[in-house]
C-alpha cells in the first residue's frame, strides 16, 4: 500500500488506516513551504518543493530547492522531489538496503538517467540548447529522509538543514553559493554524490525534520524544536504552512512617541519548506 503526498494538495494530505503493524503507522508527520520575501518582490514563483512517499515498509521524504539563477527552477525542483522519492522506492522495492554504500551510488545513476532521459525529450541536441535548458530548469539542491524498520538516514546534495532527534545541523552554503547541482553530473557523473548526514537505528528515531536553506532565517528568530514538539503541527496538515505565512507577514505598526509608522518585513527572505516526521505523542492519562 502506498499514499504519496506533494505540494499543493497539503489540505488533503492524510495518514492511511493501515492494518496492523506497519512502519508508517508508528510515525506521523507534518509539512509545509511558503514563497520567500526576496522572490515575492521579484515576481517569481516558490521555487521549492517537498513530498513524501509512505510504505507499509518505508517512508521516504525530500525536499528541493531549485537554483535562484534559473528562469524555471520550480519546474526542476518538482521534477526532483517525484524522481528522487520514485528511484528511492524503486531501489528499496529490489532489496537494496540504504546501509550499504552501494545504495547511494546506484541511486545517483539511476537519477542522472531519469534527467538525461528528461533532456532529450525537451531539448534537441544542439549542445548549446540543452545547457541552457538545464541551467533554465533543472538546477536543484536535495535534502531527504529515508526510514526503514532497521535503520533511518538523512541525505543530502545541497545545502538545507537536518534535525535528528533534536539534534539540528545547518548545512552551510557551498563556495560561490554554487552546490553541487545533480544535473552537473551528466557533464561529469564525479562531480556530484550524495552526503550521508545521519543515521541511527530507527528504534532510536524519535523525530526527524529536513528542510531548505530558507530555514536559516527562521532559526534566527524562532525555536526551530517547535515543529517536532507541538501536537498543533500534526493536527492541521495546513499548520507549517501557516507558521511560515505569519513570519511572512508584513506589519506596519504606529510609535506614538515618534509618529511615525514602522514597518516590519516578513523575516523569511528565501523561499522556505519543510518536513517534519514524528513518533505520535502519547495520549494524556484518564483524570
Amino acid at each position: 500500500m502506498q499514499e504519496q503526498v506533494e505540494l499543493p494538495d497539503l489540505r488533503s494530505l492524510q495518514i492511511p488506516d493501515l492494518a496492523g503493524e506497519n512502519l508508517s503507522s508508528q510515525f506521523e508527520y507534518a509539512c509545509g513551504s511558503i514563497i520567500g520575501r526576496n522572490h515575492v518582490l521579484a515576481s517569481k514563483n516558490n521555487q521549492d518543493a517537498l513530498r513524501i512517499v509512505l510504505w507499509d515498509n518505508f517512508m521516504t521524504a525530500v525536499v528541493c530547492d531549485g537554483c535562484g539563477s534559473g528562469k524555471h527552477s520550480e519546474v526542476g525542483a518538482k521534477l526532483g522531489t517525484l524522481m528522487v522519492t520514485d528511484a528511492i522506492a524503486d531501489l528499496l522495492h529490489q532489496g537494496l538496503a540504504i546501509s550499504e554504500p552501494d545504495f547511494w551510488n546506484v541511486l545517483k545513476i539511476n537519477l542522472l538517467q531519469k534527467v538525461k532521459a528528461f533532456v532529450e525529450i525537451s531539448t534537441n541536441e544542439a549542445q548549446e540548447s540543452v545547457m541552457e535548458f538545464v541551467n533554465n530548469y533543472l538546477l536543484f539542491t536535495i535534502v531527504g529522509l529515508v526510514i526503514t524498520p532497521n535503520e533511518t538516514v538523512a541525505f543530502s546534495m545541497g545545502d538545507g538543514a537536518i534535525a535528528v532527534n533534536g539534534k539540528l545541523t545547518q548545512i552551510p552554503a557551498y563556495p560561490d553559493n554554487a552546490p553541487p547541482y545533480l544535473a552537473y553530473g551528466l557533464y561529469r557523473p564525479d562531480a556530484v554524490s550524495f552526503e550521508i548526514r545521519d543515521r541511527i537505528p530507527t528504534s532510536e528515531l524519535d523525530s526527524i525534520l529536513i528542510a531548505t536553506d530558507g530555514i536559516d532565517d527562521l532559526i534566527a528568530v524562532e525555536e526551530v524544536s517547535q515543529f517536532w514538539q507541538e501536537d498543533r503541527y500534526f493536527k492541521n496538515p495546513d499548520a507549517v504552512r501557516r507558521k511560515l505565512a505569519m513570519l511572512n507577514r508584513e506589519e506596519v505598526k504606529p510609535d506614538w512617541q515618534k509618529r511615525e509608522l514602522i514597518k516590519r518585513s516578513g523575516v523569511l527572505s528565501d523561499d522556505t519548506s519543510l518536513i517534519v516526521i514524528r513518533r505520535p505523542s502519547p495520549p494524556a492519562p484518564l483524570p
